[in-house]
């Protein structure tokens, strides 16, 4: 589904939909929408080789109140590590992983996207 953001504002749905759609434009395979446990959200899953990669999507449609990497807090990125432990245990996830945000804005010539790689670490 191509989203053609243009002018208009994203929805959230609609940001994490072109997310996607950037990443497996980049080589990134698709595993999981939305999952969702007690502890949190993750919104993408994927995988990029035999690396598994949990994917944070922020979107502000605006930088009045900072821009979409700003939103992500000490406080959000406790519980994304969380939603992702969790994920591995019920999963039963072996192997490499990595937790990418990718900062989505409007642009002029529809959204624009800041990919940055294992940007949240475990402590």
């Amino acid at each position: 589904m191509a989203v053609t953001g243009g002018r208009q504002p994203l929805t959230g749905s609609q940001a994490e939909s072109w997310t996607a759609e950037y990443l497996m434009a980049r080589g990134l395979r698709l595993i999981e929408r939305n999952y969702r446990c007690r502890l949190g959200e993750i919104d993408l899953v994927m995988a990029e080789g035999s690396t598994l990669v949990f994917v944070e999507v922020r979107y502000r449609s605006s930088k009045r109140y900072g821009g979409a990497l700003e939103s992500v807090d000490r406080h959000k990125c406790r519980r994304l590590l969380a939603a992702v432990q969790h994920y591995m245990i019920e999963r039963r996830v072996t192997g490499a992983v990595r937790l990418d945000v990718v900062a989505v804005s409007p642009g002029a010539a529809g959204p624009e996207a800041e990919w940055i790689r294992n940007a949240i670490e475990a402590q």
